[in-house]
């Protein structure tokens, strides 16, 4: 009966799609491939609607959201002074991926350093779609391969529910992946929960003119993958280039000064430029270090 409403709720055409249905994935990885005990978790959310999909981390959402309402109220009150606070849990996964109907052109949203950019996707999964079947949480669901991005990954499909499309990048197969997992173990998506919710609006922070924060606001930068990873080679060689340039270009503005501030291991605060960007590369180059396994390594090669 499921498979018969679902195929009338198609049949009945955009109009039906006033709501935006969501899907919510356990994302479970490990970002650090010579310790495999250290397994994350994170709370991920798809949301279709007729226009496409957009794929994110439930907690990034709650907490970027958060800090916007706090700025712009700061904003209104005294735009002389602002104080960003971000307490409570921001995400462990700051990446999001966006989908366009009917072509399914792919996006994915990231920041490097103090950039935003926006990466085409110029490829496609190719799946090949296998006989084996079994039960993921309460959908029949089928297998199918591909290699993508580096990896081999494993995905069940569920044509219980008719939306051609996934988590992250993945789409393409006759249903909606249920759940999806790399040859290594080391990343795997499983659908726990879905709900029909009120179209979800984002709304950019609008910031007065000659006001830049590093993270929030702004517009991305639209790159393909070529230029992209071209970006992030030149930033893990050099991960504090951008905020010495800022300096150099605005240090002699008095109206426009650029400060930078940061803490030790040991808590202790420092303000010396060459001192923060020592220790800010340092502090870099050991995270890169310790995320070693992305879900995606072709992009961070």
């Amino acid at each position: 009966m499921k498979k018969i409403l679902f195929s009338l709720f198609l049949a009945i055409g955009c109009g039906v799609f006033a709501q935006t249905n969501r899907f919510f994935y356990e994302y479970k990885f490990i970002s650090d491939s010579t310790d495999k005990a250290d397994v994350k978790t994170e709370m991920m959310l798809l949301d279709i609607d007729k226009d496409g999909s957009n794929y994110y981390s439930r907690d990034k959402f709650v907490a970027d959201s958060t800090v916007n309402a706090d700025v712009k109220k700061q904003l209104r009150s005294s735009p002389g002074n602002i104080n960003i606070n971000r307490s409570g849990k921001a995400g462990q996964v700051s990446y999001k991926v966006t989908k366009q109907y009917p072509d399914f052109k792919t996006y994915l949203f990231t920041s490097v350093s103090m950039d935003n950019y926006k990466v085409s996707e110029d490829k496609k999964p190719e799946w090949k779609i296998l006989q084996d079947k079994q039960k993921i949480g309460e959908y029949n669901a089928q297998k199918a391969t591909t290699s993508f991005g580096g990896r081999e990954w494993t995905a069940w499909f569920s044509t219980d529910i008719p939306f051609q499309d996934g988590p992250y990048k993945f789409y393409g197969l006759p249903g909606l992946i249920v759940k999806i997992e790399d040859k290594t173990g080391t990343h795997s998506m499983t659908l726990v929960g879905n709900k029909k919710i009120e179209a979800v609006e984002e709304n950019e922070l609008d910031l007065p003119e000659g006001i830049r924060m590093i993270g929030l606001g702004g517009k991305e930068i639209e790159v393909n993958e070529n230029q992209f990873k071209k970006v992030w080679k030149a930033y893990v060689n050099d991960p504090t280039k951008n905020m010495r340039e800022m300096m150099m270009r605005n240090g002699g503005d008095s109206n426009n000064k650029v400060v930078f501030k940061t803490r030790t291991s040991d808590g202790k605060e420092i303000s010396d430029p060459n001192q923060v960007f020592r220790e800010m590369e340092k502090r870099t180059k050991e995270n890169l270090k310790k995320n070693n396994n992305p879900i995606e390594p072709d992009l961070f090669k």
